[in-house]
C-alpha cells in the first residue's frame, strides 16, 4: 500500500531536500512524515459553523472521526469548509450568494485535496449547499471517501405528542406566535423536514457513499457519535481497498437517486444539485430523467407534504428501511461505501413502522413528489413540488402579476395589493439574473401567512424544501437569458397544468414578439468581486446551474 499512497510524495519526492524540509514542517504541526509514510494520510473536510443549526454540533462529531480513523491506523488530518445557512440569508441580498457557495465549497475542496497529498477524504456535512458541494468535490478527486451527514434536528418539541413532526402548516394569518413556535430549532441538526439538507442526506443512502443507516441518526443523538467513529474507521478500510468514489457514484446510482428523491418527496433543489454531482462525476444526468421518474410513487408523508419528521423515518427504520419498499425500482447491483451491493444494505434493512415508510402499494400518494413542467413560457422545463400541492390547485390559473425583485413581491402581498386566484411572476431571480438564483421562501411563506393559498407562484429563482402550494420554480430560459418570463405583463393569463405537466403564457405570439422587439434586460448590481465572475460562467439551471 505504501508506494500506492498519494501522501508517499511527503517524504519521496524527488526532491531530497524538500523531503527533509517537509519533514521539519511537519513537525511543527505535531506530525511524524515517517508515521505517516506508514500509514494513509485522511482529510477530515469539516463544515462545522458557529452560526448555522445545521453544523453546530459537527467540531464533535468530527473527534469521533478522527478517532475512528486513528484506531483503524490512519492518520487524520482536519480542514474547514464554509457553510451557509439559507435561513439567514433568505429574504435579503444574501441569499444571492448561497447557491454561488456550492460551487466555490467543491473547488475549495478539490483544490486543497489535490494540493496536500491525501489518501483518503471524510466529508462531514448536514445542510442545503454543503452537502452537494462536498458531494461534487467527492466525485471530482475520486479518492477513497465517504460522507458523514449531521443528521435531522428538532423543530418546536411542543408540538403532537408521540410522534416528532416538526412543522405545523395551519393558518397562520394573524397569529405571530404560533408561526414562531413552529419555526423554532430545538436541537443542532438540519431543519427536520424533507428540505434540501434532508433530502440529500438521504440521497447519501442511495448513492452508497456512507455508512448504511446513518444518514437519519439525529444530531443530537448518541448514536450519531458511534456512526462518526465506524465512519473514520471505514475510510482507512477503503484506502486499503482502494475503493474510490467514482466506484461507487455510477450512471446507475444516480438514477437510482432520482427515482428515490421522487419517493421521498425531495426538494425541488435536488434538479440543481443531483446533476451537478454527476456532471462532477463524468456522468451525464439531463432533467428528461427527472420527468421520466414521474410515475415512481411518493412513499413518504414527510413535512412538508405531510405529517410525519426526518427522525421518524429514523425511527420507522430510516433510509434502509425506505429503499426496501423501493427496491422493485432500483438497480440493487451498485456498490456501497461498505465495499457491497446495495442489495445486501436492503437485505438487512427492517421497517419497523409501516405507517411511516409503507410499501409502495400504499404510497402516500400515487405519482412522484416532484413534477417537470413544460410550455411556452419553459420550453426548456420548470418544476414544482407537486406533493405540497393541495388537490385543488393541481390544476388552476390566473392573472399574471410581474415583480422583477422579491422585495417588491414582500411588499405587494404584506400590503395586500396581491390577491387570491392572481400567478404572481417573481423573475430575474435565476443563476444569470439573480444573479445567484436565491430561494423564495420569504414569498412564499408570506402568501402563507396572509392566507393567500388561492395564489400561485411563478419564477426563475428556486425553492426551499420547506415550500408548499403551487409554487413553480427553475424556469428556464430565464428571464436574463431572453426567456418568455421576461415578457409577461400584468394581467396575463398564466395557466398551470401539473397533472399534464404543463405551463403556459396565453398570450398571441404576435403580441410576444411585438414585446420582444422593445425588451431590454434587467441587469442587477452586485459587489466588486465573485458574482461577476460567476454570473459570465454559471450554466443555466435545468443544466445544474455549474460552472462552465
Amino acid at each position: 500500500m505504501t508506494d500506492r499512497k498519494r501522501s508517499a510524495i511527503i517524504s519521496s519526492s524527488a526532491s531530497p531536500l524538500m523531503n527533509m524540509f517537509r519533514q521539519g514542517l511537519m513537525h511543527g504541526a505535531g506530525y511524524s512524515t515517517e508515521r505517516i509514510r506508514q500509514r494513509p494520510l485522511i482529510a477530515i473536510a469539516n463544515s462545522h459553523t458557529e452560526l448555522t443549526t445545521g453544523h453546530s454540533h459537527l467540531g464533535l462529531l468530527a473527534r469521533r472521526v478522527r478517532d475512528g480513523i486513528i484506531a483503524a491506523g490512519g492518520e487524520a488530518a482536519e480542514f474547514n469548509v464554509p457553510a451557509p445557512c439559507d435561513g439567514v440569508a433568505m429574504a435579503h441580498d444574501g441569499m444571492r450568494f448561497v447557491l454561488a457557495q456550492r460551487d466555490l465549497i467543491a473547488d475549495t475542496v478539490e483544490t486543497h485535496v489535490r494540493s496536500q497529498p491525501y489518501d483518503g477524504v471524510v466529508f462531514i456535512a448536514s445542510c442545503d449547499k454543503i452537502n452537494p458541494g462536498m458531494m461534487m468535490a467527492m466525485a471530482r478527486l475520486d479518492l477513497p471517501s465517504i460522507y458523514l451527514s449531521g443528521g435531522p434536528g428538532q423543530m418546536d418539541i411542543r408540538n403532537a405528542p408521540g410522534k416528532t413532526v416538526s412543522i405545523d402548516h395551519g393558518d397562520y394569518t394573524g397569529d405571530a406566535e404560533k408561526l414562531n413556535r413552529s419555526f423554532t430549532c430545538s436541537t443542532c441538526g438540519a431543519c427536520e423536514i424533507m428540505g434540501t439538507a434532508n433530502t440529500f442526506q438521504c440521497l447519501a443512502e442511495v448513492l452508497g457513499i456512507c455508512v448504511p443507516g446513518t444518514a437519519n441518526i439525529p444530531g443530537w443523538h448518541a448514536d450519531k457519535l458511534e456512526a462518526a467513529r465506524v465512519t473514520g474507521e471505514r475510510v482507512v478500510e477503503m484506502v486499503r481497498e482502494g475503493l474510490n468514489a467514482r466506484q461507487l457514484l455510477t450512471a446507475a446510482a444516480f438514477d437510482n437517486a432520482v427515482k428515490t428523491a421522487m419517493a421521498i418527496g425531495g426538494s425541488t433543489n435536488t434538479l440543481l444539485h443531483l446533476p451537478a454531482i454527476a456532471d462532477s462525476a463524468g456522468v451525464t444526468l439531463p432533467i428528461s430523467r427527472f420527468a421520466e421518474a414521474g410515475d415512481v410513487p411518493t412513499l413518504l408523508a414527510v413535512s412538508p407534504n405531510g405529517p410525519w419528521g426526518l427522525q421518524d423515518v429514523w425511527a420507522a427504520g430510516g433510509m434502509p428501511a425506505v429503499l426496501k419498499q423501493l427496491q422493485s425500482l432500483l438497480d440493487t447491483s451498485t456498490t456501497t461505501a461498505m465495499g457491497v451491493p446495495l442489495r445486501e444494505v436492503i437485505d438487512a434493512a427492517l421497517v419497523v413502522d409501516p405507517e411511516v415508510i409503507p410499501p409502495l402499494e400504499k404510497a402516500f400518494r400515487p405519482t412522484a413528489g416532484i413534477a417537470i413542467l413544460h410550455g411556452n413560457l419553459a420550453p426548456d422545463s420548470c418544476v414544482i413540488k407537486a406533493a405540497g400541492v393541495h388537490e385543488s390547485m393541481m390544476v388552476c390559473s390566473g392573472p399574471a402579476r410581474c415583480f422583477d425583485s422579491e422585495e417588491e413581491a414582500l411588499h405587494a402581498i404584506n400590503d395586500d395589493v396581491v390577491q387570491q386566484g392572481e400567478v404572481i411572476v417573481l423573475r430575474y431571480q435565476g443563476p444569470k439574473g439573480g444573479p445567484g438564483m436565491p430561494e423564495m421562501l420569504g414569498a412564499t411563506v408570506a402568501l402563507k401567512a396572509k392566507g393567500l393559498n388561492r395564489a400561485a407562484l411563478v419564477t426563475d429563482g428556486r425553492f426551499s424544501g420547506a415550500t408548499s402550494g403551487p409554487c413553480v420554480g427553475h424556469i428556464c430560459p430565464e428571464a436574463a437569458d431572453g426567456g418568455l418570463i421576461a415578457l409577461v405583463q400584468d394581467g396575463d393569463v398564466i395557466e398551470i397544468d401539473i397533472p399534464a405537466r404543463r405551463i403556459n403564457l396565453a398570450v398571441p405570439q404576435d403580441e410576444l414578439q411585438r414585446r420582444r422587439e422593445h425588451w431590454q434586460p434587467v441587469e442587477k448590481a452586485v459587489p466588486a468581486g465573485y458574482m461577476h465572475r460567476y454570473r459570465r460562467h454559471v450554466r443555466p439551471a435545468c443544466e445544474g446551474a455549474v460552472l462552465d
